[in-house]
């Protein structure tokens, strides 16, 4: 097979075959294929993940453009076949290539960079599969904007409108992946533990329901340390946000009106506006009146923080007013605003608070009263109500305050049941370990050891838009959950893979 037939990067303008650049041959995808060796490695191989469901049609438009000039093996669609399995088979295979001698497959895993188009939750889907993995060089990843909020593509430099899907955009995008710089984040651990009900299911949503960041959730094994008589605890990861209280129940609303009606979803302004209806009809710009304050973040529950490693568990007092709180990793939420800001020099020394990097193992704790009071992002400088930065947070629910509350990880909501009886539900947040994400220019993420991140500003024009001054299971956090289903084969080495 000659590999150079077509052309050697992602600069041709007419309809080609495969670019070399970024081509995989079939023999390293596919354990049972014929090994046919290329002159020259790619310097830039990519594996292609597509949730053809997402963007309307412009999905699956994708998988046909990225077919089309790459090896169709090497684009997959994640309504067909799962990332674990791909990459499980991927890295098995190039593990017993490598034992053999094979210079490609050593070059491969090298360089290898994934790419993955879709909305935040189906990006998160891949980056706990990744993280599961636990190489010891892990692939960065691409994102393409093919959601409604695109706040992971757009943290790291790749836009938040829905891409063209010919084959000139294709190629431009490509070559930009080959030129991204590689920049760590922090993951996120998240466990949630319930008692078992006296009657029911216990499960937070019934398995059908369950959105795609929620895929990473798996009830313990009874076998677990875990695992506690009388409760069940399930587990997973973001890497962008998880939220709770009115943002949340306005995505929970939006994600059940697009199952009930796809038809009325096929386009991102649509769906954006759509939003927008949603949050009115619900009240959110009237809170005080429509919603009662039993469903404040105060009245459910009892919040405490860790700043740091080691250090002691300390009560967080959350505003009475606070109808929805964000615990935010990256500058980017709800289309692309940033919550936190950066602090004024004031706030820095006073408070002990920082700029938001998205690699300092901190995550950003941010709260608003309703509607209006997240208007104040359109504002330069703009933030909602800075509570605290922490390494680790808890929330403890108990009876009373409410029947349920509406909860969000990374784009994808679902409505929790809270107690009945005189138990607790606990959600507990901390931080795990790095995955690598490819970043490209501007990119709004910063990361700590940039020397130009900003630290504060110098002034205090942040204070004119803050109303801040108004009224252990370690062992759980050494996976994300998608690592059940990934099973290495006996005959592989583990030291190979880790």
């Amino acid at each position: 097979m000659d590999l150079h037939r077509n052309g050697t990067n992602g600069s041709c303008s007419s309809p080609c075959g495969p670019l070399t650049d970024y081509y995989i041959p079939d023999y390293i995808l596919k354990p049972d294929a014929g090994q046919i060796i290329p002159d020259n490695a790619p310097c830039c191989p990519v594996v292609v993940f597509i949730n053809s469901r997402s963007g309307g049609q412009l999905g699956s438009s994708l998988i046909k453009t990225y077919r089309e000039l790459l090896n169709e093996a090497q684009v997959f669609d994640l309504s067909e076949e799962a990332p674990d399995k791909v990459l499980h088979r991927l890295y098995c295979n190039l593990e017993k290539l490598k034992s053999n001698g094979d210079p490609l497959a050593i070059q491969i895993q090298k360089s290898l960079r994934l790419i993955v188009a879709g909305g935040d939750g189906t990006a998160s889907w891949l980056l706990g599969v990744v993280s599961d993995l636990k190489l010891s060089h892990p692939p960065p990843v691409a994102t393409v904007p093919l959601g409604t909020g695109n706040n992971l593509p757009f943290s790291f430099g790749w836009g938040k409108k829905n891409p063209a899907t010919d084959q000139a955009a294709v190629k431009s995008f490509l070559a930009q992946v080959k030129g991204a710089r590689e920049m760590n984040i922090d993951s996120w651990h998240i466990i949630m533990r319930m008692r078992i009900p006296q009657d029911g299911p216990c499960d937070p949503i019934a398995p059908l329901d369950l959105p795609h960041s929620l895929h990473a959730f798996h009830r313990v094994s009874d076998c677990d340390s875990l695992n506690v008589e009388g409760y069940h605890t399930f587990r997973g990861g973001f890497w962008n946000y998880f939220s709770m209280g009115m943002d949340a129940q306005v995505s929970y609303e939006f994600h059940s009106e697009r199952k009930r009606n796809p038809e009325k979803f096929k386009n991102q302004l649509t769906n954006q506006g759509t939003y927008a209806k949603l949050g009115l009809k619900q009240g959110w710009f009237a809170a005080s009146i429509t919603h009662p304050s039993s469903r404040n973040i105060a009245q459910l529950a009892k919040v405490k923080i860790m700043k740091r490693p080691g250090g002691q568990w300390k009560e967080l007092m959350i505003p009475r007013s606070i109808r929805s709180i964000i615990c935010l990793n990256l500058p980017s939420f709800s289309g692309g605003f940033n919550p936190w800001g950066t602090p004024s020099t004031r706030k820095v020394q006073g408070r002990d608070l920082t700029a938001p990097y998205v690699d300092d193992g901190l995550i950003e704790v941010v709260g608003f009263r309703d509607a209006w009071h997240g208007l104040v992002l359109l504002a330069p400088n703009g933030h909602g109500t800075r509570l605290a930065q922490a390494h680790r947070i808890r929330f403890e629910f108990h009876k009373g305050a409410a029947e349920h509350t509406f909860m969000r990880i990374d784009g994808e909501p679902w409505k929790q049941p809270l107690p009945k009886e005189d138990d607790t539900v606990v959600v507990e947040i901390s931080h795990l370990r790095q995955v690598a994400m490819l970043a490209n220019d501007p990119c709004k993420s910063k990361s700590v050891n940039d020397p130009s991140s900003p630290s504060c500003h110098s002034h205090d024009d942040d204070d004119s838009n803050s109303l801040e001054d108004e009224d252990e299971w370690e062992d759980g956090r050494k996976k994300f959950g998608a690592a059940a289903t990934f099973k290495i084969p006996d005959e592989v080495e583990i030291a190979h893979l880790s």
